[in-house]
């Protein structure tokens, strides 16, 4: 086994690079080069051991910082960190067309828009759609593929006003659509896509008579609606409302597949799925369509995998099946001529690129190239035209475009030095029989910690502290006695960790010492209203400071919001090589605000996010480059306390009566003066006017 030195030696030797990434546990090398050039075999470049950051003798850089927080992973190049060491957003990644994210707090903060923040980078969610259009287009042009290609947004994926807006200009452009999957959905969408009636529209979801007999009128006013059955019973509401008003409508029918989608949604499809017909429904729906002479408006046939698909395969395993259901329905003389495949185009959230559930194993180039290939495929081998292909991609379009901004409002950290002189102090007044032993145990650890011993050390403080903890709850230990142990516990626990660090392996007894011996930063947001799927399905979601970058973190923390919740957390990480319990930030700066961003929640969080606590929806900003500056597109303002509380039906302006008579009724007893009850009064009115955050 050679050595790290040898490695990095034989590695430079080659015509490599080497820097350094800090890790949870220690610094690793990260190498920059092509296989070419370096006689290192794969394995050999994943193994190199961890080193101190002093064996190079240089100072941190801000490709250190990105390689920590893994910038170029996640982002895909449109984060990157400038010269000022701020995080910094390049919308359409032309490196000289950039955003300076701390820039722009600050300038919020000057008009008087604090954190937390939510920003809206609208150039970004433009790339996107363009970057999906592009990739069909030379897809269809590389298979010689007949059909037409369109997506259409799935509003339940963030149905805000504004962001829906801007999609539905750039819909017109790029001849996408939108898909509703609820009564409230369509009634949205329609009113949208007012005097746009070539706008293609999806309606999914359970359906009732009046759902169907709006989108039967919407088909007679001229839309282009196409309605997507899920069960039987909506197909005779189809034929009923259809021949009341004497509309030809366009259907889809959503059918069961034996192929099933990959990670946390798989079970939304497949044949126990909610949604959908299996086969066997299928032929008796057209069937029945042939019977009441409609078998011409079954259109679409559709599926859907499940959101987040990371593996690739089931993709192809599911196109696949749906061309030969196609080719069957054409065969059975219906009027279809295009597939749905729904979503599940997926999100690289943890930079890895791979088919892990947070991450996906291809790019939108192989998602595209890799559908329209399969499709042909199959059709030419039957013998039937290529379809049209719709997608219903939302947390692709839309989830890169959001960042999360909140500030750090104070820390807890273990990393108290302990008065050895007065714990010893302590002990002496106490009868030499009452003395706990489990105290001097951890004092003795403490003391003769060498290189040597580290995993001993560990063993015996781990058994002295919990001997402590046990002797307390049996009412033999005082309180200072107690906490002088946790503060042996912590001061033995940071020692172990500090010379471990130095060392080419880090002892696996160790695993967890940096996680509970990490800090608690506090940050000014809610976990439950800005970021639920972090939560409530452990979504990992890219986090990391957005200035100060320049700088060397020298601190590890978890992050915890300021609801009273203990689930109000934060304590896994992206990390390429797997998640991280702790996430490196730098230590707090009295009298300046730090703050945190949190990547890529464009996609449900909003619409998902609750009130736990009260606390209400946050600013959200749309910037946008214009003549390589930004600019303030639209301000939407948080909820007010006052509007908050209006949603669980209490009436603020009776509040403000009651609290003002109490007010008035302690002024007479004596118990305030004047000027007091008008200043309790005036905090009482401003707040129930101002944000639910802490400002």
């Amino acid at each position: 086994m050679k050595t790290s030195e040898e490695r990095r030696n034989r590695f430079e030797d080659s015509g490599g690079t080497a820097s350094f990434e800090r890790g949870v546990n220690s610094f690793y090398y990260v190498l920059v080069c092509s296989r070419e050039r370096a006689h290192l075999s794969e394995y050999e470049m994943v193994t190199l051991q961890p080193v101190k950051r002093s064996y190079i003798d240089s100072p941190w850089s801000i490709q250190d910082s990105a390689n920590l927080y893994g910038v170029n992973d996640w982002g895909k190049g449109h984060f990157a960190i400038n010269d000022k060491g701020n995080l910094c957003v390049r919308p359409t990644l032309e490196p000289t067309r950039q955003i300076d994210i701390f820039d722009v707090i600050q300038g919020l903060s000057d008009r008087g828009l604090e954190a937390p923040l939510l920003l809206r980078f609208d150039d970004m969610l433009a790339f996107r759609l363009r970057e999906l259009r592009t990739a069909f287009d030379q897809a269809l042009k590389e298979h010689e593929y007949t059909g037409q290609y369109y997506c259409v947004y799935p509003i339940k994926v963030n149905q805000q006003r504004h962001l829906c807006e801007q999609i539905r200009s750039l819909n017109a452009e790029l001849g996408f659509g939108f898909e509703a999957g609820s009564k409230p959905e369509l009634l949205a969408v329609l009113g949208l896509t007012a005097n746009m009636n070539s706008t293609p529209i999806v309606c999914n979801g359970f359906k009732d008579s009046e759902f169907i007999e709006t989108v039967i009128l919407a088909t007679k006013l001229g839309r282009n609606v196409l309605v997507v059955v899920e069960k039987f019973s909506e197909l005779e509401l189809i034929v009923k409302h259809a021949k009341a008003y004497g509309v030809q409508p366009k259907i889809g029918v959503r059918a069961k597949l034996s192929s099933r989608g990959a990670g946390r949604w798989e079970s939304s499809g497949g044949l126990r799925s909610k949604f959908g017909l299996t086969v066997a429904e299928i032929v008796a729906g057209v069937d029945f369509l042939k019977q009441h002479d409609m078998a011409q408006c079954l259109r679409m046939v559709h599926c859907h995998l499940g959101s987040q698909v990371f593996d690739i395969r089931n993709f192809k395993h599911a196109v696949t099946e749906l061309g030969y259901i196609y080719a069957e329905l054409r065969r059975m003389g219906t009027g279809i001529d295009t597939i749905d495949i729904g979503g599940g185009l997926g999100v690289d959230y943890d930079g890895s690129q791979s088919a892990a559930t947070s991450s996906v194993n291809y790019t939108i180039a192989e998602y595209a190239a890799d559908v329209i290939y399969r499709l042909k495929n199959v059709c030419e081998d039957a013998k039937v035209p290529h379809p049209n292909l719709v997608t219903e991609s939302g947390r692709y379009i839309v989830a890169n475009s959001s960042v999360l901004i909140c500030n750090v409002m104070g820390r807890s950290h273990f990393d108290v030095q302990p008065d050895l002189n007065k714990i010893r102090g302590d002990l002496s007044q106490l009868q030499e029989k009452e003395q706990p032993q489990p105290v001097l145990d951890l004092i003795d650890a403490l003391e003769r910690i060498t290189d040597r011993n580290l995993v001993e050390v560990y063993h015996d403080s781990v058994q002295a502290r919990d001997e402590a903890m046990s002797l307390f709850s049996l009412g033999y230990m005082s309180l200072p006695l107690r906490a002088a142990a946790e503060q042996l516990f912590w001061a033995i626990g940071n020692e172990l960790l500090r010379r471990a660090r130095k060392k080419d392996r880090f002892p696996e007894e160790f695993e967890d010492l940096p996680q509970l011996l990490s800090d608690i930063y506090f940050c000014n947001f809610s976990i439950f209203q800005s970021a639920p799927d972090s939560w409530a399905i452990d979504q990992l979601f890219p986090i990391m400071p957005i200035h100060r970058l320049v700088e060397q973190p020298m601190r590890v923390a978890v992050l915890a919001d300021i609801t009273c919740d203990s689930d109000g957390k934060i304590d896994n990480f992206v990390d390429k090589r797997e998640d991280k319990r702790v996430l490196e930030v730098h230590e707090l700066v009295p009298e300046q605000n730090y703050y945190l961003g949190v990547f890529l929640v464009g996609a449900y969080q909003e619409v998902l996010g609750d009130l736990h606590n009260l606390f209400g929806d946050t600013h959200v900003v749309h910037i946008r480059l214009e003549d390589d500056s930004w600019v303030i597109d639209e301000v939407v303002h948080g909820d007010t306390v006052r509007e908050v509380l209006g949603y669980v039906q209490f009436d603020a302006d009776e509040l403000s009566r009651v609290m003002r008579r109490d007010v008035e009724n302690a002024v007479k007893r004596g118990a305030l003066g004047v000027a007091e009850s008008r200043a309790l009064m005036d905090f009482y009115d401003n707040g129930l006017g101002g944000y639910t955050y802490l400002e």
